[in-house]
């Protein structure tokens, strides 16, 4: 399989869990994206269209975090955190076509680890 190939099948399979999920004010959408170089997370309100809090290993505070599974676990437990302090306690995870394994599961368990339920 070509990485195309493996593109297409990423996004049939966004589209496939996005048609069953949706964030609200009350438990808003926990979205992740991957790059080889970069790893980002967005909590999005999708009645309002807003994004109530991000992160990623791009800003100037998280680059020296690495795009890993250590790497996602310190930049999780920092999401959770920041989450907690804005007052969000429970969220709905979309792994954005990504398979639940390596680092989008090590973000997944450090953002639980710190108080956020799924």
């Amino acid at each position: 399989m070509s990485n195309s190939d493996n593109r297409v099948l990423r996004l049939k399979r966004k589209v496939r869990i996005r048609k069953n999920l949706a964030g609200t004010a009350q438990r808003p959408r926990l979205s992740v994206f991957k790059s080889n170089k970069y790893f980002y997370a967005q909590v999005i309100d999708d009645r309002s269209g807003n994004t109530l809090a991000s992160i990623s290993n791009l800003a100037k505070d998280n680059k020296a975090i690495a795009s890993n599974v250590e790497g996602a676990s310190k930049l999780g437990e920092l999401f959770g955190q920041k989450l907690v302090a804005e007052g969000i306690k429970t969220v709905v995870f979309d792994r954005n076509g990504y398979r639940y394994h390596g680092v989008v599961k090590s973000f997944a368990d450090s953002v639980r680890k710190t108080g956020v339920e799924f």
